[in-house]
């Protein structure tokens, strides 16, 4: 059974987090939906403004990497997207907002889990001693019709799920010591580092390095020095140490064989424990 958790409260999110007080420019909080992504999608590309933000207490085909999908039951998590519209940010430089969103996740989290915890490259947020996985994140360009191009950033944080809930390998605040969150305060506090550190990258241009962003990912991700395997969209693998990040956010994978080779896509497994 899910922990029992207050609903999430409209009227509590907007005077919080909506301009000119908060940093968004609009949020809307839906009972259920497919999928939130897909939803600030549609919306983007009918003209919805930069820092749009849709929260579900429900969500029934959400979409991770690889093509992979999961459900949120009411009241067990966050299921949060978030619009922006980056001008004069170069795109080759948005393959750093998901790391961003796994950054500014990990602050959060610490704020109110005592658990060890990391990311795992890009952005998928580590918890407890084993290492399971609480939080995933998926960015999705937006059309380019409606506003001009985008990022639609999905969240999805497990904080009242019970293991049994769960996917195989997965953990929740709760199960982590973190029980009776006020997940209201939770998104909030969320959102708003979100848009702080997104805010600082956009008046950099991107610029990860300027910013600090590169340095902070470094010491957040469990990933880096760790020998892992990475699965690459098309079914390849490659596996060596993950060595670093570079200016672009690609793994930068050193081989057995001395060859190093930067990898912009892919999921990754650990092949010994991590600390």
């Amino acid at each position: 059974m899910t922990r029992q958790a207050a609903p999430l409260d409209i009227d509590v999110l907007r005077p919080a987090l909506v301009a000119p007080v908060g940093p968004w420019n609009r949020v809307e909080l839906v009972a259920e939906t497919g999928s939130t992504n897909a939803d600030l999608l549609v919306a983007a590309a009918a003209g919805a403004p930069d820092r749009s933000v849709l929260v579900a207490e429900r969500q029934t085909s959400g979409r991770g990497r690889l093509a992979r999908s999961w459900e949120s039951p009411p009241g067990a998590g966050l299921t949060v997207s978030v619009l922006w519209r980056p001008e004069g940010v170069p795109a080759d430089r948005f393959g750093w907002l998901p790391m961003l969103a796994g950054l500014a996740l990990l602050d959060t989290v610490r704020e109110v889990c005592a658990a060890p915890s990391g990311l795992k490259w890009p952005n998928d947020l580590l918890l407890g001693s084993e290492g399971r996985k609480a939080a995933g994140i998926l960015a999705e360009m937006t059309a380019v019709t409606g506003g001009g191009p985008g990022v639609v950033l999905g969240i999805g944080l497990n904080v009242n799920a019970t293991i049994p809930q769960l996917p195989a390998g997965a953990t929740s605040l709760a199960e982590e010591g973190a029980a009776g969150i006020d997940r209201a305060e939770l998104l909030v506090a969320l959102l708003r580092r979100l848009a702080e550190r997104e805010l600082r990258w956009r008046d950099a241009r991107g610029d990860a390095e300027a910013v600090g962003l590169r340095s902070d990912y470094r010491s957040g991700c469990l990933s880096l020095g760790a020998q892992v395997r990475v699965e690459l969209p098309g079914g390849d693998a490659i596996i060596g140490m993950a060595e670093d990040v570079d200016a672009h956010g690609r793994l930068l994978v050193l081989g057995a064989a001395g060859a190093r080779r930067p990898v912009a896509a892919g999921d990754v497994v650990h092949l010994r424990p991590v600390t």
